[in-house]
């Protein structure tokens, strides 16, 4: 019977706690982050979150009001700590009104009507953080999935030559994403020869290396050959010192000369022709120009 006075005490008085939490908030635009926004906006999603937590004091029961401002609000970025302060800030307010409108400082009586404001707060503010939380999730996870397209990219660059750059540092679960990508590009592109680039790569520690040695396995078993490139003098030392063996993986400080050595495996070279001046012919590959060539079978690309 209380609480059900103390919230009608609380509508009564809704535009003076409205007024005080308003003069609040402000005060708090440099803390929460929201220093930034606009006047105008920011008044309106003030009038607006104040709207929201009286229809949830009111008890009308219905949470999609709460759901459609907290989807609103994410997606215009606005930061959590706004949603809490501006309910702390309510919760105060509210309890300071309560208790001027009842003349009342008996401890037991001021403990009763605290406990009263956060049963009204505490579900907005557990559906509010939810929201927040299952927004956050999904960008995480949609984050992690586009990582995921870019951090081990396969990319032919001749027939049987493959190229996989790796930038950043690689930890179990992309270890494993790298191995799958390799291995279905090295099918799908018919690779004899796979250079994966470490320039990009800031640390190679015993786990790195490993990964790195079960990839070229991998590959060797489908009947294909790696090249590991990008080893900096640092990389060749921390190599040694972990006492860990390459012996059977070619290994160049560059990419160009692992791919000097790729057309060298795949029996191809490249030969600069006489002529050094190129017309537009040249350039668009009708002319004379750079070549190609397979050993075996005698065949010459221009």
């Amino acid at each position: 019977m209380m609480n059900k006075d103390l919230r009608s005490i609380a509508i009564e008085n809704s535009d003076e706690i409205t007024q005080e939490w308003l003069k609040e908030i402000n005060q708090l635009k440099s803390v929460n982050y929201t220093e930034e926004i606009s006047a105008e906006l920011y008044d309106n999603n003030n009038q607006e979150f104040l709207n929201v937590i009286f229809h949830s004091i009111r008890g009308n029961g219905s949470t999609k009001v709460i759901k459609d401002f907290s989807d609103r609000i994410i997606q215009l970025g606005w930061p959590l700590s706004y949603i809490t302060d501006g309910l702390l800030v309510f919760r105060k307010v509210t309890v300071n009104t309560i208790l001027t409108k009842l003349e009342q400082s008996d401890g037991g009586f001021v403990s009763e009507i605290i406990s009263s404001v956060d049963s009204w707060v505490e579900p907005i503010i557990r559906q509010l953080v939810n929201e927040y939380s299952v927004s956050w999730e999904q960008v995480v996870s949609l984050q992690r999935i586009a990582l995921q397209e870019l951090s081990a990219p396969l990319i032919p660059v001749m027939d049987n030559i493959t190229i996989m750059p790796l930038i950043g540092t690689i930890d179990t679960e992309r270890a494993k994403f790298i191995m799958e990508n390799l291995l279905e590009g090295v099918m799908r592109h018919n690779a004899e020869v796979v250079l994966i680039d470490i320039t990009g790569v800031p640390v190679v520690d015993t786990m790195v290396a490993h990964h790195l040695f079960q990839a070229t396995e991998a590959v060797r078993l489908l009947g294909a050959s790696c090249i590991l490139v990008g080893i900096r003098p640092e990389i060749a030392q921390t190599i040694v010192n972990l006492g860990i063996n390459f012996s059977n993986l070619p290994t160049k400080s560059t990419l160009k000369k692992g791919f000097m050595l790729a057309l060298e495996i795949t029996n191809k070279s490249i030969i600069e022709m006489d002529n050094k001046s190129q017309n537009m012919d040249d350039l668009l590959g009708f002319g004379k120009g750079s070549e190609i060539t397979n050993e075996n079978s005698n065949l010459k690309t221009t």
